[in-house]
């Protein structure tokens, strides 16, 4: 269900939307390029999470018709700018509510693709949205992801799979996403993979951690 103007312009809450009870939020980050959507829809198939990506949510509001956001979300993505917060959690928490809505379990576990990209986005999603369990942290090189993207960019279509716009995001992942990261570690909350071996070599890795952390049957 695409989101209204209403529900992005959202009231003030007391509390989360979702119990961290009843659902699991995994937030993943990393760099431009260093794998995150390929191990997502791993863990996806696996462990049945719901994939939500900040930055395809966000593509989709832009060319959604009607969308009093869609420019300024363009500009901002072309410029390689991180979006204002409120919409960005906004969208997430509509699909979120989306997908639990459908659900009669009452449970449900997301990985929140992306996200946050700084701080303040952290602290507002835990806030009015859910508090999460931990960062799912895929530690990769700068060379290798521009390596990565720059290959991306021939077949992908995205404006911003291209050398000028790739050098923007990658500084605004190290100057905003990195203390994110240093936060959520110094509450002993990452779960650190290195993302610079196989696709494959990358999963098994991931698989390990997040059962030690989470259990087998997570």
């Amino acid at each position: 269900m695409a989101p209204t103007n209403e529900q992005i312009a959202a009231p003030k809450k007391n509390v989360p939307t979702f119990s961290p009870k009843d659902v699991t939020v995994l937030f993943v980050l990393g760099g431009p390029g260093a794998g995150k959507g390929t191990q997502c829809a791993n863990l996806v198939r696996d462990y049945h999470f719901t994939h939500l990506s900040a930055g395809d949510l966000l593509r989709a509001e832009q060319n959604r018709e009607g969308s009093e956001f869609g420019n300024m979300i363009k500009e901002y993505i072309r410029d390689g700018k991180i979006v204002p917060m409120e919409v960005t959690v906004q969208l997430l928490e509509n699909a979120m509510t989306d997908v639990m809505e459908k659900d009669k379990s009452g449970k449900g576990k997301f990985l929140v693709d992306g996200f946050p990209r700084q701080m303040d986005q952290a602290l507002k999603f835990e806030e009015t949205v859910c508090p999460s369990k931990f960062v799912l942290f895929f530690d990769c090189p700068e060379a290798e992801m521009q390596k990565r993207l720059l290959e991306r960019g021939k077949t992908s279509g995205r404006s911003d799979d291209n050398a000028e716009s790739i050098k923007k995001r990658f500084k605004t992942f190290v100057d905003t996403s990195m203390p994110v990261v240093d936060y959520f570690d110094g509450q002993g909350r990452v779960v650190k993979v290195v993302a610079t071996k196989s696709p494959d070599e990358v999963y098994k890795e991931t698989r390990e951690k997040l059962e030690a952390r989470l259990g087998k049957d997570f």
